[in-house]
């Protein structure tokens, strides 16, 4: 597996050694072990989720704060989804910037999210199934949110204006500004 750092301190992109032949692919998407070494986190997962979305689904940048903070590992089982991370950790040199990356069934590259950051995706393929692990479990008093178009993120989710799918509870949300940290 190789591992890089963004240049959002701690936020890592995965990229696996996948084993193909005439019969299909392996990969070991992941090693306690190796994640711990590679990254320098002692993440230990909890719970893990999965979504399906369609094309053009924006899914705001969402987070966890206090003690239910939690880090993500993310990745795509099946299309291509714009991965989104938001450093909302305050004094922290990158706060309010944003790292973007592409995701997919095809890359198999997977995005470490350390607690103190928020998260959010876009559907770029017809159809895409969404997959993470949590290091915290989810506590509905602790989450927050950041509305996907906040003009200070400026955030380019790659969705045509006239395809965007943005939840009711999603358009609700606050801007970086107003949102609680």
């Amino acid at each position: 597996m190789q591992v890089k750092e963004t240049y959002l301190k701690g936020c890592f992109v995965l990229d696996p050694k996948v084993f193909e032949d005439d019969r299909g692919y392996f990969f070991e998407s992941f090693n306690e072990n190796q994640f711990t070494e590679l990254t320098g986190n002692k993440a230990h997962f909890v719970q893990d989720n999965q979504s399906y979305s369609t094309k053009g689904v924006i899914r705001a940048i969402h987070y966890q704060i206090g003690h239910h903070a939690q880090a993500k590992l993310v990745r795509v089982i099946k299309g291509r989804v714009l991965d989104v991370a938001v450093d909302l950790r305050e004094g922290s040199p990158t706060f309010g910037e944003h790292f973007a990356i592409e995701l997919s069934e095809e890359n198999k590259k997977q995005l470490f999210i350390p607690r103190g950051f928020g998260h959010g995706f876009s559907v770029l393929s017809e159809t895409a199934e969404f997959f993470y692990k949590c290091d915290n479990f989810y506590n509905k008093e602790s989450e927050g949110g950041i509305i996907y178009n906040d003009p200070t993120l400026q955030i380019d989710w790659k969705v045509s204006v006239n395809h965007i799918n943005v939840s009711k509870k999603d358009l609700e949300l606050p801007t970086l500004q107003n949102a609680k940290l």
